[in-house]
């Protein structure tokens, strides 16, 4: 196991840092003010192959693993949470369980707009009634001829609004509870199938979040992904991806934390000396920094395990509970580390700090973390 990168990896995370710094960073605050999805950075980020990191050469994207998955969400995470949230939705979410899940017939139907970024895809599992207990759901799809008719209503969806292609969970079989939920890809297009509230949240506030109405969808049965009633199953191994990725974001999160905290306190004077030589400061730098390591490190033996097809359940549920604890933390040192402008919009960490919750809750919250650990560890 060795996680020093190679030389493609490098110029990967030179590339996306380089974009993030002129292009994104700028702009952050404007975007997370006016609450405007950036449908233009993100057709940049489709053009550079952003959008298409895992999915293969074949269907139009760029064939990467999730070492390099990692890396491109937490450098895009250094300068805007809330677009990097997007780039992980997108490409491990709606994208992904498409990739895994679909027939040969809709890969090729879906996967190469998405993979360009000409389209964006969304994933609803989430609903009012069902949060961590994805069982619950009250979503249906029953089959009529050769087609099935969905019904029902999702929340807190990510790219709910924007998202033209959206993976829905739905329920095929009461009976079997979660082993009677199925998965279908839809389109917008779709007649019965519209987003309704926008949610105005506490951070990520340029990510585009909605709920989703299914009024009699009529969606055809070579759209369900996969076998019927095999879709909570396909949920959970498409949601161990996607804790490496909020995990990558959480890691991009506190380092960028950190690294404002340390450019802050070598410029800000108090009592005739920069912040930087005051040992409280110095160690508060000090512990920041040996966790955004240990958190990164977490985050890269899942992804290595992924890539290499290694049991990772376990692996996961570490990095994004202990890298999403840490990016909360780490926000919030870096405020205190700044004092009363840490509490402004004149500097980022104000907006790291409120970005920062969401990664506790999404994709399974620190509690539902914990639950899967220590079922691990109990056997």
């Amino acid at each position: 196991m060795n996680f020093t990168l190679t030389d493609d990896q490098k110029q990967i995370r030179d590339a996306i840092r380089e974009f993030t710094n002129d292009v994104i960073a700028p702009v952050a605050l404007e975007y997370d003010e006016s609450q405007e999805f950036p449908r233009e950075i993100f057709t940049q980020l489709g053009e550079m192959g952003y959008l298409g990191v895992l999915i293969p050469e074949e269907y139009g994207g760029v064939g990467l693993g999730y070492m390099e998955y990692a890396i491109i969400v937490e450098e895009v995470a250094k300068g805007c949470p809330s677009i990097a949230l997007g780039v992980a939705a997108h490409n491990g979410l709606g994208s992904g369980h498409i990739l895994h899940y679909g027939s040969e017939e809709i890969k090729q139907k879906y996967l190469p707009n998405l993979a360009s970024g000409k389209v964006l895809a969304a994933w609803g599992l989430t609903e009012p009634g069902s949060g961590s207990d994805s069982g619950g759901m009250h979503t249906t799809a029953v089959r009529d001829g050769d087609d099935y008719i969905i019904n029902g209503s999702k929340n807190f969806i990510t790219h709910g609004n924007v998202g033209d292609t959206t993976v829905v969970l739905a329920v095929t079989d009461r009976e079997k509870k979660t082993k009677g939920i199925s998965a279908f890809a839809i389109d917008k297009s779709m007649a019965g199938f519209a987003p309704s509230k926008k949610e105005n949240k506490l951070g990520m506030r340029s990510s585009d979040t909605a709920s989703l109405t299914f009024d009699n969808v009529r969606v055809p049965a070579s759209h369900m992904l996969g076998n019927e009633n095999e879709g909570f199953m396909q949920a959970m191994q498409i949601l161990e991806g996607g804790r490496v990725s909020i995990a990558a974001l959480s890691v991009g999160l506190a380092q960028a934390a950190l690294d404002h905290s340390i450019k802050y306190s070598k410029e800000r004077r108090q009592f005739g000396k920069s912040l930087s030589e005051f040992q409280g400061i110095n160690h508060k730098l000090a512990w920041m920094s040996a966790r955004v390591e240990a958190a990164r490190a977490l985050t890269y033996k899942a992804a290595w395990k992924r890539d290499n097809g290694l049991e990772m359940n376990i692996d996961a549920s570490h990095a994004k509970l202990f890298a999403s604890e840490l990016a909360v933390n780490a926000a919030e040192e870096a405020i205190q580390i700044h004092g009363g402008y840490g509490y402004t919009k004149d500097y980022p960490v104000e907006k790291l700090w409120r970005d920062s919750k969401l990664l506790t809750i999404g994709e399974g919250t620190s509690e539902v973390q914990r639950m899967v650990i220590a079922r691990n560890l109990m056997g």
